[in-house]
């Protein structure tokens, strides 16, 4: 059995300066400014429209793009095998879209700039789509056939609601719960706390108590106008001159492909799984602990020398999704925080994948 080490010992082992960071990270403040300040996230004191944050903004020009288009649709199908409740399931959906504001909020542009208002109420309804009554071997594909509709409908940023539900009832006890909302309020993260907090409060309804959730420090707009306080001036411009560095002449990857990409994007893509073994798992770690780096940056390093195979390429750059959630006042809330961040390697001069490791670590740290 491995052996455990404890957080005093780990901590031991760190430099004063990386000791420094680990006890701001804990106390949850960072630095800000030229003064070298820390401060907090707080709640705004008004509900006038509140600026985008940078993520937000992306997709919001991406809508003014290709409107009406559901490419930035996120959709979850949870299979239930137990005696649902719609009424108390519809309260539940709105208990949480009362507790998180984002979940209540439509985008426009005022004078060429896009804001976003938080609306005091907004009732989410719960579509019930009943499919007893069809044969059984009918179901199961009619029911996927609705969740294909509801993922591929498209939301108007304008107007909202951007949270749709429906309940699709397929036996006595068989349910499929379909939740859709646009990637602009909600990212990966956000809809484990949806789950967890629609749980939390359907079973406390379910047995007449209130679900008593801790409240949230700060909603999504109190990020967003903090953010924007934040990047500017020196933050601003050594960010700028950090990424401006490392995206000058940014390759093109030459991957050989079986056939050729159509003139205009179509957002067909699809998905690859792969199992990685226990055992194949278990030596991926220890090369990693010996390599003194993650496992995300070992399959990244492997992921990185077989494309350089395929391409022939030493300038290898990769897109990878981060949280993006490095302050405590966001952890518990619904929003569009997840950034995507360009990993760039050079794996010039044959280096031993020991050496490669230690170059992508090093890109990573940066």
């Amino acid at each position: 059995m491995a052996s455990t080490t404890s957080g005093s010992q780990r901590t031991g082992r760190l430099s004063e300066k990386q000791k420094e960071l680990l006890a701001a990270r804990i106390r949850g403040k960072s630095r800000n400014g030229k003064n070298g300040s820390v401060s907090g996230i707080s709640r705004r004191q008004d509900s006038s429209p509140a600026p985008l944050s940078f993520a937000q903004q992306r997709l919001w020009f991406l809508d003014q793009l290709a409107p009406g288009n559901p490419f930035y649709n996120i959709a979850t199908a949870l299979p239930f095998s137990a005696v649902i409740d719609a009424d108390i399931l519809e309260r539940s959906v709105n208990a949480v879209v009362e507790r998180h504001e984002i979940l209540r909020t439509t985008y426009e542009a005022v004078d060429g700039q896009p804001v976003q208002r938080v609306q005091d109420e907004s009732f989410i309804p719960l579509e019930i789509v009943e499919l007893t009554q069809m044969p059984a071997a009918s179901r199961k594909p009619e029911a996927e056939r609705i969740a294909a509709e509801a993922a591929a409908t498209p939301f108007d940023l304008r107007t909202g609601p951007l949270l749709r539900t429906k309940l699709i009832r397929t036996g006595p006890t068989d349910y499929i719960f379909l939740l859709t909302l646009h990637h602009i309020v909600a990212d990966g993260w956000s809809m484990g706390i949806l789950a967890s907090e629609l749980t939390a409060i359907y079973t406390a309804l379910a047995s007449g108590q209130s679900a008593n959730l801790p409240e949230l420090p700060i909603q999504y707009t109190d990020f967003a106008i903090w953010q924007r306080d934040w990047f500017r001036g020196e933050v601003l411009r050594k960010q700028l001159d950090f990424w401006r560095g490392k995206l000058e002449d940014l390759p093109t990857l030459r991957l050989p492909g079986d056939r050729p990409r159509p003139a205009r994007t179509q957002f067909k893509g699809n998905v690859l799984e792969a199992e990685l073994t226990p055992d194949l798992t278990r030596r991926l770690k220890e090369l990693s602990r010996r390599a003194n780096c993650t496992l995300f940056i070992t399959l990244l390093a492997g992921f990185k020398a077989l494309l350089h195979r395929y391409c022939r390429q030493d300038d290898i750059v990769v897109g990878a999704p981060i949280a993006n959630r490095n302050r405590p006042e966001t952890e518990g809330l619904i929003g569009f925080f997840v950034n995507s961040i360009v990993l760039r390697t050079d794996l010039s001069g044959e280096p031993t994948f020991t050496e490669l490791l230690s170059r992508v670590r090093q890109t990573a740290q940066e």
